[in-house]
């Protein structure tokens, strides 16, 4: 067992970016043994009160309201970047400057040419660098892969997903960095970037996208008085209006390497849903769906049922799915998962890539946030050209 201490920096002390400093609390208690410890260093939020609150019930030792503190602690060798996408790429390049390992939230920039910046970052720095595409974490969605890698349910025909959350659907929800950029980056680049990349890891490679459709529900949002969060906190006197520039709801349709056809939606404003995520893919022997509403199980349809017997059934998340007989202390069927696991589970392998340790699949790279990113650009021009086909093949550049 190695003796060696690695230390870690998490900025931003949002939902996402607490949830990010549990996942490094959390790090060494799943899988193998043996990899370096993990010091629990700096929560850096702009908003102190924020990085302060998160650094006591994490525990993590200061919290500091400059990442740029962070940047110039020569301690720190870890670091998740969780803030706004349009500060991505500039934290990402000061921290592989400092010689730090970079885990950046997706998307993996606000624009392509500063996502395309971070990708070419890559290749010389020296360090590991990634970005957070959870999903591939889930065990349920990994065994939905493994099925259709393995031809369990034939040649796959079709994907079908949809990522549809409410946190938008209030007209009074104040305006934020997630509802200012092009068409594109609102429902598209939040929730969508984890749909497809989702779909690229059950099926294989999009070769091309067609029919993109895009709406901006809500027009303009009101202008917040003082510090908000998680979209709370506005004074509603004399309120200012910022038109929002992005997408609310879109939807394409995707052509895979394989044959297969994927039709995908995604949203901000579905009513009364706060966090749905749903996927079904069917082939030629069988069909499997996975909603996140019901994390700890598949439903599957296949040729192993007896005549007159067949139709969808239950499959619990058990110790033979990926991830799952040593990702939980009570691994067994019925136990059940949450989305809070992934963290965990990306974390562990991105440690277990510092470390230079074989174990859990590598975690996605800079170079793969930028592949989805142009993918959610062809949606873009694909929508703006009135549904047009456009061809992905180039994306391997």
């Amino acid at each position: 067992m190695t003796t060696r201490t690695l230390s870690v920096a998490v900025i931003g002390a949002g939902m996402a970016g607490t949830t990010h400093a549990n996942a490094w609390r959390q790090v060494g208690t799943v899988y193998d043994l043996g990899l370096p410890r993990i010091r629990l260093a700096i929560i850096a939020d702009t908003y102190l009160p924020f990085a302060e609150d998160a650094a006591e019930r994490y525990g993590y030792e200061r919290a500091v309201d400059d990442w740029r503190q962070v940047a110039d602690d020569p301690t720190i060798d870890i670091v998740s970047i969780v803030v706004g996408n349009a500060l991505h790429r500039e934290i990402a390049e000061a921290m592989i400057k400092a010689g730090k390992h970079v885990l950046c939230e997706k998307p993996l920039a606000d624009t392509l040419e500063n996502a395309r910046a971070m990708a070419e970052a890559e290749r010389n720095a020296g360090v590991v660098t990634s970005v957070g595409f959870t999903y591939r974490r889930n065990a349920a969605v990994a065994e939905i892969a493994k099925l259709v890698a393995e031809g369990h349910l034939g040649e796959i025909n079709h994907f079908e997903g949809r990522y549809w959350c409410d946190y938008g659907v209030d007209p009074n929800t104040p305006m934020a960095w997630r509802y200012r950029g092009p068409m594109g980056s609102g429902a598209l680049g939040d929730v969508g970037s984890h749909l497809i990349d989702t779909a690229e890891t059950i099926c294989g490679p999009l070769v091309s996208v067609s029919g993109g459709a895009m709406t901006t529900a809500i027009k303009e949002r009101p202008v917040a008085k003082g510090h908000v969060t998680r979209g709370t906190a506005l004074d509603t006197v004399d309120l200012t209006m910022e038109p929002v520039t992005n997408d609310d709801v879109a939807t394409f349709t995707g052509h895979f390497a394989n044959g297969a056809v994927g039709t995908f939606s995604v949203s901000r404003v579905a009513w009364n849903m706060p966090n749905a995520m749903m996927i079904d893919v069917l082939g030629t022997k069988g069909r499997a769906s996975w909603d996140m509403a019901r994390c700890g199980e598949i439903k599957i349809d296949d040729t192993n049922s007896p005549a007159g017997l067949g139709g969808a059934r239950q499959v619990l998340v058990n110790p033979d799915f990926p991830y799952f007989a040593r990702g939980s202390s009570m691994a067994f069927g019925g136990v059940g998962l949450t989305q809070i696991e992934q963290f965990t589970y990306q974390a562990h392998a991105f440690l277990q890539q510092v470390a230079g340790v074989e174990g859990l699949p590598p975690c996605a790279s800079f170079a793969d946030g930028y592949r989805e990113m142009r993918i959610t650009d062809a949606v873009a021009r694909s929508a703006a050209a009135n549904g047009a086909a456009v061809d992905l093949t180039g994306l391997t550049d």
